[in-house]
């Protein structure tokens, strides 16, 4: 039994629910019989689950700028497809006696993280970074919307300027509630309660702990809110994915998807 909650370095915080459907198949294999809280019970007596911890956290979000704000354009909207939808935000990583800062690019239809950027500090430099790395992979882009806060990184003319050229339309937050920007919400909580390090030694560690995270995140953890796939496996997917979990863009959909 002790062999079953052996969990790989690179996923040692991947949460109970998640772990509990990724070793079915071995359970299986070896005639294990054991129920979802009992799995949580032999977790627990062995130490591995996870206490949350309070800390200092930097602010990462200045809205109180003079650039222009844009109106919030998804709501109630579901994507269909992959390149419909993104979603940015920035989170903070613990490096050494400071923070790095993470800017993040996802794609909303398939919870893939298609642009990122670890950053030294909080110009927009790390945000532009990340989008572009997500233009660039993403060439199939059909009538795009990219959603974030209204942070001066998303709205300076530097961040914008890339988008109005690749002819993305632009949506932003209206107030400061977290489900108007959920989803990348819930991206950042995941890398940092499950894959990423609570600290790094070095900012060259921290880059290398955040590709290996994203790179996991990506292709190996199944995630509830598209029916148990990886974000990369739904990300050749169209149409309405079953989801386990709140779905947060509901009630408008786009319409049948239409191949780019």
């Amino acid at each position: 039994m002790q062999e079953v909650i052996q969990i790989r370095q690179s996923q040692k915080r991947i949460g109970g629910r998640k772990l509990f459907f990724m070793l079915q198949e071995f359970l299986q294999l070896h005639n294990i019989a054991i129920g979802r809280d009992s799995f949580f019970d032999l977790l627990r007596r062995q130490g591995l689950l996870i206490r949350k911890s309070r800390r200092h956290i930097p602010v990462t979000t200045w809205s109180n700028h003079w650039f222009r704000k844009y109106p919030n354009r998804i709501k109630d909207f579901t994507p269909l497809r992959a390149g419909r939808l993104w979603v940015s935000d920035i989170t903070y990583v613990h490096v050494s006696n400071g923070f790095a800062y993470l800017s993040l690019v996802t794609d909303a239809y398939s919870r893939k993280i298609v642009g990122y950027c670890l950053y030294k500090n909080l110009s927009a430099d790390g945000c532009v970074a990340a989008l572009k790395m997500a233009l660039k992979n993403n060439p199939q882009r059909e009538r795009l919307i990219h959603h974030s806060d209204r942070g001066v990184q998303y709205c300076c003319s530097d961040y914008v300027s890339v988008l109005e050229k690749a002819s993305v339309r632009i949506s932003m937050t209206q107030n400061g509630d977290p489900l108007e920007n959920a989803i990348a919400e819930r991206v950042n909580g995941i890398l940092k309660s499950e894959l990423l390090q609570s600290s790094y030694s070095s900012f060259k560690e921290a880059v290398e702990g955040v590709n290996h995270a994203i790179t996991v995140y990506n292709h190996e953890r199944p995630h509830t809110s598209i029916n148990m796939l990886t974000p990369a496996q739904a990300h050749h997917l169209e149409g309405g994915i079953k989801r386990l979990w709140k779905n947060y863009y509901h009630q408008r959909k786009e319409g049948p998807a239409v191949k780019a």
